[in-house]
């Protein structure tokens, strides 16, 4: 028999109910961006070309970085990437626990529902509002920044953690309880051998956005490259701007190298 002849396969044909479905999820969210039109002031889009002559003269200065100060810029985006690293590892603590408490295949309802419900809370207060808690508990200084990074991560790395943990394959697991392990070892030696590489993945990749939400800190006082950032654009002093902007660019970067180098040994 040659192809021409073969039987022809229908395309699978999707039920109403899944197209309706879709239709319902896609004009919900056409209909939310509507509605987010004048809230979100979008048609000021046009204010970007009006105001062409301010945008040139931001750019002749932002296109000639002034590195006169690039001791102190260096300086305090090493402070930044201190909080940053400070932070991650302290959220990895809190995480580490809460994921695993978290996490429907490892502890019981009456545990795990509470623990996300924590976790989300973590999670959802602003790190500049935790950061300014802090600042008023401890005073201003990088710490205030370090504990604000440590709890807003805790609670996504927890969140992400007890993810990863429910998405692992019970055969170790299982393999592990029938030598009569008790269940801390099942955790131990079933659990997060499975997990580690994705654990670590999640850490880096949070870590680089701390380093990044570090800079933002400055604004309640948390110390770091922050504030020279934000003195300089309200002095209009863009040159200077420019000058730390790349010196931001360039730590990033080199975050993102390593943590690359890093999850290609582990994953």
């Amino acid at each position: 028999m040659d192809a021409a002849s073969e039987p022809q396969l229908a395309p699978p044909q999707r039920g109403l109910g899944e197209r309706a479905f879709d239709v319902l999820i896609w004009g919900g969210l056409a209909l939310l961006l509507i509605a987010g039109f004048h809230g979100a002031e979008i048609y000021k889009i046009g204010d970007l070309f009006a105001g062409s002559a301010n945008m040139r003269q931001l750019a002749a200065q932002f296109i000639r970085p002034d590195f006169s100060e690039y001791r102190l810029y260096i300086a305090d985006m090493w402070l930044t990437i201190q909080m940053a690293l400070w932070g991650t590892a302290l959220a990895i603590l809190i995480a580490v626990p809460l994921g695993l408490a978290g996490a429907r295949n490892v502890s019981p309802i009456w545990i795990q529902q509470p623990v996300r419900r924590l976790l989300d809370i973590l999670r959802s207060v602003p790190d500049l509002v935790i950061g300014a808690i802090f600042v008023v508990a401890v005073g201003l200084g990088p710490f205030a920044g370090v504990m604000a990074l440590a709890i807003n991560t805790g609670g996504v790395l927890g969140k992400l953690f007890s993810e990863a943990v429910e998405a692992i394959d019970r055969g170790p697991v299982e393999g592990v309880r029938a030598t009569g392990a008790a269940p801390l070892q099942q955790i131990a030696w079933g659990v997060l051998p499975q997990v580690a590489p994705l654990w670590t993945s999640y850490a880096l990749y949070r870590f680089e956005a701390n380093a990044r939400s570090a800079t933002v800190l400055s604004l309640i006082g948390a110390g770091g490259i922050g504030q020279p950032l934000f003195d300089s654009i309200n002095s209009f002093a863009f040159d200077q701007t420019s000058a730390i902007v790349i010196i931001i660019v360039v730590a990033v970067s080199a975050i993102d190298l390593l943590s690359q180098l890093i999850r290609t040994r582990l994953l």
